[in-house]
């Protein structure tokens, strides 16, 4: 059976097995690797022994160093940020480097209750024998505690404000009361969580002050430059055209530069030069969506093409990104099309597939 997607531990064995055998600096109880050694896996270079450590995260090293040193403390790690702004990304490969395990994960969502979090029972059991350890069913916030790894909840602000309450006991006195048993599970060294919250989300469920002193909140911002952003783009496409085996070549450079500068300017509300301001659309149009724009071009250009992606292959996904709602974005979409794209000569081919479609 070939999995769609390996874990990154599994994915990237091969650089952490690499920075094990290089690394001789202090470890932290229970790590694979020293905190440097993390941030080199994040950020990628080349180890003394010449071997090639690809970059998981392009952006501002310091951020990575922030991140990584506060899990050295007893304060967990809020990834903060856009959407698309590679917080579930980093905090996978985080934990893949420190516990080399990241699947310990709870996704968080508005049904998410305090056993996902806690621990749940088995009822069948539960009825047959009464509370017993054998009848608890452990979660992977538990699992992470007594075995000294990295839990990880995605989407924290989702989560309802009462049951994100029921993290402060483990988060401030790495504990967790099992009052039914008249027990408690102890973290051992080296447990701590990552979590990741959705700036769109502000207001859905608000921290409480008592969990926002559990957490060191590190910001993850949207690329800083075009380039970065390309080149964010250009790898993870590379990677996702690989492990779905399309049929395809790879996609111009010209073709995703273009993609992300219709981003970015609509994102920024202003035309790459300064001279022509834009109206926004309600959306993110985050790196992330521009990475599902060129896959969803490869895709075409695969299957329904020649196997060499084009602007026609390109003009519905654009557009499904941009036009979330029907009307407001419909409107800001097509003025863009009408004042900018139309006006560059080297886009008319992008300019024609988008107006075939509008």
């Amino acid at each position: 059976m070939t999995l769609l997607r390996q874990h990154a531990e599994v994915q990237f064995s091969e650089e952490l097995a690499e920075l094990k055998k290089q690394d001789t600096g202090h470890l932290p109880p229970n790590w694979q690797l020293t905190p440097q050694a993390v941030v080199t896996y994040l950020m990628g270079g080349k180890l003394k022994n010449g071997f090639e450590i690809s970059p998981k995260y392009i952006g501002d090293r310091r951020l990575m160093e922030i991140a990584v040193a506060t899990l050295t403390t007893d304060r967990a790690l809020l990834l903060y940020g856009l959407p698309g702004t590679a917080k579930s990304w980093v905090s996978e490969h985080i934990a893949a480097a420190i516990s080399g395990d990241s699947t310990l994960l709870i996704q968080g969502t508005a049904g998410t209750g305090e056993e996902a979090i806690r621990y749940g029972w088995n009822y069948a059991r539960l009825l047959a024998e009464g509370p017993s350890e054998g009848a608890l069913v452990t979660t992977p916030m538990m699992t992470a505690m007594k075995n000294g790894k990295i839990a990880r909840i995605e989407e924290l602000t989702r989560i309802s404000a009462d049951v994100q309450d029921t993290l402060i006991t483990v988060l401030s006195e790495k504990t967790m009361p099992i009052p039914e048993l008249s027990i408690e599970v102890q973290a051992i060294r080296g447990f701590n969580v990552i979590a990741t919250a959705n700036n769109r989300d502000k207001g859905v469920n608000e921290l409480s002050g008592a969990l926002k002193r559990r957490f060191n909140t590190v910001i993850l911002p949207l690329p800083e430059t075009a380039k970065e952003e390309v080149d964010i783009v250009r790898r993870r496409v590379a990677s996702l055209a690989k492990s779905l085996d399309l049929p395809v070549q790879a996609p111009a450079l010209q073709e995703i530069q273009r993609i992300v500068k219709i981003f970015r300017e609509l994102r920024n509300g202003v035309t790459e030069d300064g001279k022509t301001k834009l109206k926004s659309p309600t959306g993110s149009l985050s790196t992330a969506e521009a990475i599902s724009v060129v896959n969803n071009g490869l895709a075409l250009a695969a299957h329904f093409g020649d196997g060499n992606m084009n602007a026609q292959d390109l003009a519905a996904g654009i557009m499904g990104a941009i036009v979330k709602d029907p009307v407001q974005d419909k409107i800001v979409w097509k003025e863009y099309l009408e004042t900018v794209i139309k006006s560059r000569e080297e886009w008319k081919d992008i300019y024609r597939a988008c107006r075939e479609l509008s």
